[in-house]
């Protein structure tokens, strides 16, 4: 299903609302058949920057629509809606499919597998539509694959922004893990009753 919004996004800040590109590990970020290695990075950013089209953009290599971009995060993350901004004249991805939490999916994977979720787009130039996710299955979201398997009609696909609308944990997946650490007790960070005089040594 696609939102539109019926506000001014200036009065209604919907920047906060699409704040998870802060959480994105972008030296991560993956596309296969870019054109452009690495231009895939340029296309997650600040939502009021999503029209901004001035600078580069992901485009799959002429000839061949197909594109697969790999996203992970710096924290797990609920993701409540997706945006997408693409190119005019048909390059714009004219379907998405959805993968969650797999890693290292190519081609011949993402047409095979069942995605958590697909929408058929619409070309969405203003940036002012939204595909609302089943918000049950994108809950700890640690990384995320968007299949676009197809442009509407031309040579190319040309992505100019891509964002989530959602939230993030509070902690970030090293920092659980080290609290975890933390709370198996290490024997020599203890002192036994032995060494305090009770005649125990065995620490529970």
């Amino acid at each position: 299903m696609a939102c539109t919004h019926d506000h001014s996004c200036e009065d209604h800040d919907c920047s906060s609302n699409w704040s998870l590109y802060k959480h994105i590990d972008l030296s991560k970020v993956t596309a296969l058949n870019e054109a452009n290695p690495g231009s895939v990075k340029s296309v997650f950013k600040a939502w009021e920057e999503r029209l901004n089209s001035s600078g580069e953009h992901l485009e799959s290599n002429e000839g061949d629509p197909e594109l697969l971009v790999y996203i992970p995060f710096t924290s797990d993350v609920k993701i409540k809606s997706i945006s997408v901004v693409g190119g005019a004249d048909g390059t714009s991805p004219s379907k998405l499919r959805v993968f969650i939490n797999r890693d290292g999916i190519d081609f011949s994977d993402a047409q095979s597998m069942q995605p958590v979720q697909e929408w058929d787009l619409v070309e969405n130039l203003q940036g002012v539509l939204e595909y609302q996710t089943r918000y049950s299955k994108f809950q700890s979201v640690a990384n995320i694959t968007l299949h676009f398997p197809d442009s509407f009609g031309g040579d190319t696909t040309q992505i100019h922004y891509i964002g989530f609308k959602g939230e993030a944990t509070q902690l970030k997946r090293d920092v659980v893990a080290t609290i975890v650490y933390e709370i198996t007790p290490n024997p020599s960070d203890h002192k036994t009753r032995a060494e305090t005089g009770g005649g125990l040594s065995h620490v529970e």
